[in-house]
């Protein structure tokens, strides 16, 4: 059995239970796993992060490694294409989305979401780092109606993931989506929420984030 442990405001954790729902894999669920640097958590997961997978009793780390373990292990609904020329387009568009685009967008998190300060220096970086990123995505996506083409593949779960979070904390930080440029951007977020793989991820990482600003007004 595959047991799936994080929490549903975690992009990263988000990214893999959208891959397990639309690949139709059974699977249990710990939601309430956060990131540790205590011994016990790194037992479980080396770098303190989530999420982690548990498969009959092997734990599994970094959502990337899942991701492939899960098209490998589940080969009947895949999210990568056959070619491996094709597979290849799709790492690299989900690698621009996670390394070009949100890693950069995260430098402002802490500013944005958890009531810290983001200097001048920081912003400015991001910015500059995230118009390369946006410029990569506009020359690698297809929109049509996929990300990667005409089927959904592993980087639509992170394109999902990951795309309205760099929207939402460029919006906080500099006043205006950095990600606006793209036109197509809205629209084809909005098609992937109407999938109910998606629309349930959605529905609850919206839930445990209304949770979370609640517990936080205490």
């Amino acid at each position: 059995m595959i047991k799936l442990c994080g929490f549903h405001v975690s992009n990263y954790h988000n990214k893999v239970r959208i891959a397990l729902l639309e690949k139709g894999i059974a699977f249990e669920e710990d939601s309430t796993v956060t990131p540790s640097q205590k011994d016990e958590y790194l037992a479980l997961s080396p770098m303190g992060k989530v999420p982690y997978l548990e498969v009959d009793g092997t734990r599994l780390c970094e959502s990337g490694v899942i991701l492939e373990y899960l098209e490998e292990a589940y080969p009947q609904q895949p999210l990568l294409p056959k070619d491996p020329l094709a597979r290849a387009k799709v790492r690299e568009l989900a690698t621009v989305i996670e390394l070009h685009l949100e890693l950069v967008a995260r430098r402002l998190y802490s500013g944005v979401f958890f009531g810290g300060t983001v200097s001048d220096g920081t912003r400015q970086s991001v910015e500059k780092d995230l118009a390369k990123g946006v410029r990569a995505l506009k020359a690698l996506a297809k929109f049509d109606p996929f990300i990667a083409g005409g089927e959904l593949t592993l980087a639509d779960c992170a394109a999902a993931a990951h795309l309205p979070l760099v929207s939402l904390s460029t919006k906080l930080a500099y006043g205006r989506d950095l990600l606006e440029g793209i036109a197509q951007l809205k629209p084809y977020l909005k098609m992937l929420g109407e999938r109910p793989a998606f629309a349930r991820v959605n529905a609850d990482r919206k839930a445990a984030q209304e949770a979370m600003a609640a517990r936080a007004k205490k």
